[in-house]
This record gives structure tokens, C-alpha cells and sequence, in this order.
């Protein structure tokens, strides 16, 4: 199954704060921003520029956005997209919403992760 994404321009960060720490003012200021609370953790994705220095993050993550929606019945989405990484050994952080899937990979991998999803058959947008 081809899939068409593209690829959002910056630099991305995911960062991880206190399970019971309120949502930072910053994390609202990216364009780009997903909140997940947890027991365990409050995470949040945005692009890097927004996230303060000071903030336990993992910088340096290039955003992919797989063109969507997808119906909630379809299967095997996010695996056709997911496996080809994985055989080129490029990680990933995998965040999906209502109407789509978000795959974020460092951008230091970034051309590997690109060649490995053409070859798998997937287009770029």
C-alpha cells in the first residue's frame, strides 16, 4: 500500500515533563503541538524553536505527515509506513490523531528515512 506524506519544514523536539505539571504556555505556541498526560508523564511534541532550553527534550527530530484521513477501520497504515524504517535502522516517534498519522525520525536520518519509504513505494508530497 503507497502512501503520499509530506515533510514539515524545521525542527522538531519531544519532551517530557511531570505527570502533574500543568501544560506549559510554550507548548501552545508552536504551530505544531501534541499533549499526551499519562500517569507516569506529561509529553509533548513541538517544533524545537518553542521548547526552552532548560526543558528535559529530545531535540532534532525531523516531522513527516502521512496524508490522511484514514478511516478508523482501515488497518495496517501506520506499519506499511513504520517497517521500511525500521529495515533502513532509522527510529522513529510515532504520534497519530483523529484524521492522521504523524512520524517524526532525526533528522539526521532524514534522507535514509526518504529513500527507505520510495523504495517501500511510498511518494513525497
Amino acid at each position: 500500500m503507497g502512501l503520499s506524506f509530506r515533510r514539515h519544514p524545521g525542527e522538531f523536539a519531544v519532551c517530557r515533563l511531570a505527570p502533574d505539571a500543568p501544560i506549559p504556555v510554550w507548548a501552545a505556541q508552536s504551530p505544531f503541538s501534541s499533549i499526551t498526560r499519562t500517569p507516569a508523564e506529561l509529553s509533548i511534541v513541538s517544533e524545537a524553536a518553542c521548547v526552552p532550553e532548560n526543558a528535559q527534550a529530545e531535540r532534532g527530530w525531523a516531522c513527516l505527515e502521512l496524508r490522511g484521513p484514514f478511516p478508523f477501520t482501515l488497518t495496517g497504515i501506520l506499519s506499511s509506513f513504520l517497517n521500511p524504517l525500521a529495515e533502513a535502522q532509522v527510529p522513529i516517534f510515532a504520534l497519530s490523531t483523529y484524521d492522521t498519522d504523524w512520524v517524526l525520525v532525526p533528522a539526521v536520518k532524514i534522507d535514509a528515512a526518504l529513500q527507505a519509504l520510495r523504495a517501500a513505494g511510498h511518494n513525497e508530497i
